[in-house]
């Protein structure tokens, strides 16, 4: 047989056996790949699907910026002479700094102009304490929440309490325009016809505070973990009650292909800082101080601004200035202290502005504690001191605190807590996590076996915690435009109408929205020109030290 035959007579076998029947296993896995090729085609459809609801020009460009819009406020985004700042910028940075991009934020008057942004193309993702309400998410994507949070109303202190939907009937309640809120007014009023409110837009939450602050209004609604950093600001103002079911904040994306892809990338981000911890991490950075006060101490906190702090000011300034330290921080510290009172005197001993003891004012110099700029310049130096004690590897805001507490409890004690913490599988490096274990100090079946023994371990807590709630409302107040929430009065007849100036009688729901509220930038000095990493306050494995490598305590300073 020729060559040619034999390749003929393979073909014709070839072709038999391609007709024979597959078996039945073979079968259904050609069955799964079909339907698995089905599946994909039909994602890639609806995605197409999507894409196609925003026009071509106004998709985001991929390049290496990732653009949020967002809010000003202590909970979203605000920059302060230390740089930008707030709890979801800080989450928003981690994320851009994952995918590779430098983050760039935008800021919009309203929620309006927030929305228009993100579906204009402006912008990659919406930021600003978002809740997917069935409305948004006909028109956006939303990611996995990061925060949870609950609507309250908040009234001030003296007014009537409110403590059901029927308590807001009659009264003048005020929104902000398309919010959440708004839209749950809207359902509670379909068994409560005579519930009336007006939304307003272009008015942050500050704004919104201080017109209940001041009588304009009886009554605003606000997220609670909003509330919680403006508090401080506010000591007048109380919360109500819940006004319904707790919420969440997600990231909000266009409905498009870019926006279906960075949700996804977003939920992967989001899910693992949450497995891993940094999210944890961030919520106690920016919330846990917050709720260390009651009503009267952050009312005696906020009188003793208006009426002490004046006095020693320049003082404070000078020092910190001299110490290279935030003046607020400084300020905070001699506040939690002493009250701001130079004469200050403890039964322990310990006395002054920033309540030295003796032995630590003679190895410092200090000759006069009682003197106002002596201990001061004692107590900032002595801050820094213990600052500069601290390994190297712990970075800011871990590292201030961590001198914050030894500032309190002593370097040993502080130590002894790491110890502790890490023996606990825990990271010494980090505040969330020694903060846990310093009440062991106070147990004996702890205590034991530390080096330097027994110690009040909650006081450095507390001590901290204080410090902090002190110095951001601050940080805050400082920040604050006071100037244009003033001015606000003179526009908040226009912004609520005329008809509420003089009686409380309802009114049907207005909402004062503008047709597009502008879309800002910061500056070069913000963080659309910040393209480094920023520095995460949590030790990476590698870093975290073995028993033996945490720098021992020394009896000098």
């Amino acid at each position: 047989m020729s060559g040619k035959d034999q390749h003929n007579e393979q073909e014709q076998a070839g072709a038999k056996s391609a007709r024979k029947p597959l078996p039945r296993f073979t079968a259904a896995l050609a069955g799964i790949a079909m339907l698995c090729v089905i599946g994909i085609g039909y994602q890639l459809a609806t995605l197409q699907r999507i894409d196609a609801q925003i026009p071509e020009f106004a998709k985001p460009s991929a390049n290496d910026t990732l653009d949020v819009i967002t809010r000003v406020s202590p909970n979203t985004y605000f920059e302060s002479d230390r740089g930008p700042n707030g709890f979801e910028f800080a989450l928003l940075q981690q994320f851009a700094t994952a995918q590779g991009k430098t983050l760039k934020v935008h800021t919009a008057d309203s929620l309006a102009g927030v929305f228009e942004a993100l579906a204009s193309g402006q912008a990659d993702i919406a930021s600003a304490g978002l809740t997917p309400t069935r409305e948004r998410r006909h028109k956006f994507l939303f990611s996995r929440p990061y925060l949870e949070s609950r609507p309250i109303v908040v009234y001030k202190v003296g007014q009537s309490k409110p403590r059901r939907h029927s308590d807001l009937v009659g009264k003048k309640l005020v929104v902000v325009a398309q919010s959440s809120h708004a839209n749950s007014l809207l359902d509670i009023k379909k068994t409560l016809p005579a519930l009336a409110w007006r939304e307003v837009d272009s008015v942050d939450f500050t704004q919104l505070l201080a017109m209940v602050e001041q009588g304009a209004v009886d009554y605003t609604v606000i997220d609670s973990a909003e509330f919680m950093l403006h508090q401080g600001s506010f000591p007048s103002l109380k919360r109500g009650y819940d006004l319904g079911a707790a919420q969440t904040f997600n990231w909000m994306f266009a409905k498009n292909l870019n926006g279906a892809r960075l949700q996804s990338k977003a939920n992967g981000f989001l899910t693992s800082a949450k497995s891993n911890g940094s999210l944890a991490h961030l919520e106690e950075r920016y919330f846990s101080q917050s709720s260390e006060l009651g009503q009267v101490a952050a009312n005696e906190f906020a009188k003793n601004v208006r009426s002490r702090l004046p006095r020693y000011l320049d003082n404070i300034k000078l020092v910190a200035q001299e110490h290279d330290l935030d003046w607020r921080l400084l300020a905070a510290i001699s506040y939690q202290e002493s009250s701001w009172n130079p004469r200050a005197i403890s039964p322990t001993g310990v006395r002054g502005m920033m309540m030295l003891t003796l032995p630590t004012a003679k190895e410092l110099g200090i000759k006069n504690r009682l003197d106002t700029m002596q201990s001061l310049r004692g107590g900032a130096t002595y801050y820094k001191r213990l600052k500069a004690r601290l390994p190297e590897r712990i970075g800011d805001p871990d590292r201030s605190w961590f001198a914050l507490a030894a500032y309190n409890v002593g370097m040993g004690h502080l130590e002894d807590a790491r110890r502790l913490t890490q023996h606990r599988g825990m990271n010494p490096d980090s505040w969330l996590h020694v903060k846990e274990n310093l009440p062991l100090l106070t147990q004996p079946e702890w205590y034991k076996r530390t080096r330097y023994g027994y110690a009040r371990g909650h006081e450095p807590v507390t001590y901290v915690q204080r410090i902090r709630h002190f110095y951001n409302v601050l940080v805050w107040r400082d920040l604050s435009d006071k100037s244009n929430i003033i001015a606000m009065r003179d526009n908040w007849r226009e912004l609520i109408g005329d008809d509420w100036a003089d009686t409380p009688r309802p009114v049907a729901a207005i909402s004062k929205v503008r047709a597009r509220a502008p879309v800002r930038t910061p500056s070069a000095s913000g963080p659309s020109s910040a393209a480094k990493k920023p520095t995460s306050t949590l030790a990476r494995a590698a870093d975290i030290m073995t028993l033996d490598g945490i720098t021992e305590p020394t009896n000098s300073l």
